[in-house]
């Protein structure tokens, strides 16, 4: 058995994840990830579905397909590459997958959205490169040139003695509709969450080409982030590497200053 290369593909329902990556629920799932190549993964509760094996699919929910654009994601496993040596077409997106009829049970549109913050509707990636982890042991997706510029960065911020921390790269619709839903799950309104997250559709990180980046010993996304050490670097250094800070004060789309939150555009140094 080939391991698959570090790659995730996205399909409108389903994510094919590099089987490897993923930690076991259950010693039935142990079983079937450690015998396969591609795991099968639910975007809307990252619930295990099924485990591309050479033999085929071991399903491992019954009733699996319910529900789900199952077909594209079966042709997009039929196409994956079998090794690390793969040559991906890179710049694909999807097409927003019922993201209207989901902002409008959060009461929002998204042309009045986008008016009002100057914010995009933003596709995600149809393949995304794997880039380590993130400070939680989660694996860490990010578009080719975002990850190859982290790495460059984060390894001249080491030759500094700064330790920089991926704490959140990709994040799909979905993660972004589950970030809203708990929330408000503990009281939040729509209005005080959009003060902090953008809209589903409009975060960058559905992208692949946004960071939040942390330091050790430091929370997670706050502004005392600011006072460290690591975003001092990031200030002097980080547009070397093709970041720039998205949500600086008194920003125009009305989102809190997140000095943790940085933006790949284009490097100014060969990233080869």
């Amino acid at each position: 058995m080939r391991t698959p290369p570090r790659i995730l593909i996205n399909t409108p329902d389903i994510e094919l994840w590099p089987a490897d990556l993923l930690r076991a629920r259950s010693n039935h799932d142990a079983r079937a990830l450690a015998q396969g190549r591609w795991l099968l993964r639910r975007k809307s509760d990252g619930r295990y579905l099924a485990v591309a094996m050479d033999a085929g699919l071991l399903p491992l929910l019954p009733r699996w397909t319910a529900g789900l654009s199952v077909d594209v994601a079966l042709d997009a496993l039929d196409h994956a590459p079998r090794s690390a040596r793969h040559d991906m077409p890179r710049g694909h997106t999807l097409s927003p997958h019922g993201l209207e009829a989901r902002l409008a049970v959060l009461g929002l549109d998204a042309d009045d959205y986008a008016d009002d913050t100057g914010l995009a509707l933003l596709p995600e990636p149809a393949w995304l490169d794997f880039a380590g982890y993130d400070r939680y042991r989660r694996p860490l997706w990010l578009d080719a040139a975002t990850a190859r510029a982290w790495a460059r960065m984060r390894s001249a911020a080491r030759a500094d003695d700064i330790a920089l921390e991926a704490i959140s790269g990709y994040r799909s619709h979905d993660y972004q509709l589950g970030i809203f839903a708990r929330k408000r799950a503990r009281g939040q309104s729509v209005r005080d969450i959009l003060a902090v997250n953008a809209a589903p559709g409009f975060s960058e990180h559905h992208t692949g080409r946004a960071l939040d980046i942390g330091t050790p010993g430091e929370p997670s996304a706050e502004e005392s982030f600011e006072a460290t050490d690591a975003y001092a670097w990031l200030d002097a250094h980080a547009g070397t590497y093709g970041f720039v800070l998205s949500y600086p004060r008194d920003n125009p789309h009305g989102i809190v200053y997140e000095p943790w939150h940085w933006r790949y555009e284009s490097a100014t140094v060969s990233l080869v």
